[in-house]
């Protein structure tokens, strides 16, 4: 086993686990997703991924069946309600980005968390890209959380946040939607309120759960004082320190804890042809509980600018 966790794990594993970044991403070997994986090395996947938060598969030539299959010993998957319609499995989102169709998620977001019970994560595979760009970052919302300012946690800690599909709305009503279907597809899903700060509910560490993409705005706060505090909650992902980036080959396979992450795929190849499927395994209703929180949690390795900022510090006022 090659592996550099940043806690010691117990008993054997079947998988080797190679870190990409300090804090997130590991890439995966010594496992053929084609296959009927055993318990043990499932419980292993697992594991790497509270470890590591996002896991990279290198030369999985598997079948849409096969994807399928993985993504279930996880637990059941979601149908996309706003995606058009797979040919086969209603559980697989295809996503085909070109000419005609550019891409359009290049913003910081985790998925569905407009869902009463948003996605435990997500299990993306390439099946065509550009030969360069269309990479994906992804990053750590544990350390941004922790990187924030004492101040700022201590406003935001508790508060809950109301998110919405509003952007899906939009393309429905481009595609013609009258507002009735849109106020029963509302009614189907209603806004969901969760928590600023969730507590993840494998691990116990907090993370920062609002993203541009979904959240509105902080229940009953003054909205200019909900809007900053957003803005600064945002900008924590932009840390280069708590990312780490994909570059897609042929056969990869991207597995990312929504719980945990934040993701943003590069939308620099127009007009080459990047498609990409995904599986969504469902999670359960984000929460917050302090108490929960571990201790012994290794240091933070980071310095400099994300250091100071973290306690506050203004630079340009330092004599």
């Amino acid at each position: 086993m090659t592996i550099t966790e940043p806690r010691p794990t117990s008993g054997a594993t079947t998988i080797s686990v190679t870190p990409q970044s300090p804090t997130i991403g590991a890439e995966i070997g010594g496992v053929d997703l084609a296959e009927d994986l055993s318990d043990q090395t499932i419980a292993d996947i697992r594991q790497a991924l509270l470890d590591w938060k996002v896991l990279f598969f290198r030369d999985q030539d598997i079948t849409t069946e096969q994807h399928l299959a993985f993504g279930r010993r996880f637990g059941e998957l979601e149908v996309h309600p706003f995606a058009p319609p797979h040919p086969e499995y209603a559980e697989v989102l295809r996503i085909t980005h070109g000419e005609g169709a550019p891409g359009l998620e290049n913003g910081w977001h985790s998925d569905v968390t407009w869902r009463v019970e948003p996605s435990l994560g997500s299990i993306l595979r390439m099946l065509e890209g550009p030969a360069v760009g269309g990479d994906t970052l992804f990053a750590d919302m544990y350390e941004a959380y922790e990187g924030l300012p004492d101040y700022v946690k201590e406003k935001v800690e508790g508060q809950t946040a109301r998110h919405d599909f509003t952007r899906f709305k939009i393309g429905m009503r481009k595609q013609g939607a009258m507002e009735e279907e849109i106020a029963a597809v509302e009614e189907r899903f209603p806004n969901p309120h969760h928590p600023v700060i969730r507590t993840h509910p494998e691990t116990g560490r907090k993370a920062i759960y609002v993203n541009s993409a979904f959240t509105r705005e902080i229940d009953d706060m003054n909205p200019d004082e909900s809007e900053e505090l957003l803005q600064i909650l945002y900008r924590q992902a932009s840390y280069p320190e708590y990312q780490v980036r994909l570059r897609w080959q042929p056969d990869t396979i991207a597995f990312w804890d929504n719980r945990s992450v934040q993701h943003y795929a590069v939308s620099d190849y127009y007009p080459q042809t990047r498609v990409v499927e995904r599986v969504t395994v469902i999670g359960d209703t984000p929460y917050f509980d302090p108490d929960q929180a571990p201790t012994g949690l290794p240091p933070r390795p980071f310095r400099g600018q994300i250091e100071r900022d973290r306690r506050g510090v203004d630079w340009r006022r330092q004599r």
